[in-house]
């Protein structure tokens, strides 16, 4: 049994914002993410058809992530929409680089990237740390 770790209404917001990439980020899809991100969702026609898929991303994201106090739909709002400010960074206790995002705006956009990457790790590293204590 899984718990939801994932939403499916987030996804769907962060799909307007999909020709960039964020919700294929979002759901753990990194490498379609990126493609996604350099060229405007495979020219907006991978963006459309994501519509359709966000579904099973979403539940394979359920499946694959660990749940626990650290919310990935709170993170990954504030870094798609104020990630520049290291908000989701200060979100995750992380508060040096959150120091450092806040003055170098995002590290100057390539921590923004890597957070893309590697947020879902993140969170899911941070969520079984708190569950072994």
């Amino acid at each position: 049994m899984y718990r939801d770790t994932h939403s499916k209404i987030i996804g769907y917001l962060l799909w307007i914002f999909g020709f960039m990439g964020a919700h294929r980020f979002y759901y753990g899809r990194q490498i379609t993410g990126t493609i996604w991100f350099f060229t405007l969702g495979l020219f907006f026609i991978g963006w459309i058809i994501d519509l359709f898929l966000i579904p099973g991303m979403d539940e394979s994201a359920d499946i694959r992530y660990r749940s626990g106090p650290t919310d990935y739909n709170i993170t990954w709002i504030l870094l798609t929409f104020l990630g520049v400010f290291g908000l989701h960074r200060f979100y995750m206790g992380k508060w040096i680089t959150g120091i450092i995002y806040l003055l170098t705006v995002g590290l100057f956009g390539l921590g923004i990237l890597y957070d893309y990457w590697t947020l879902n790790g993140q969170i899911s590293s941070k969520n079984m740390m708190h569950g072994s204590l």
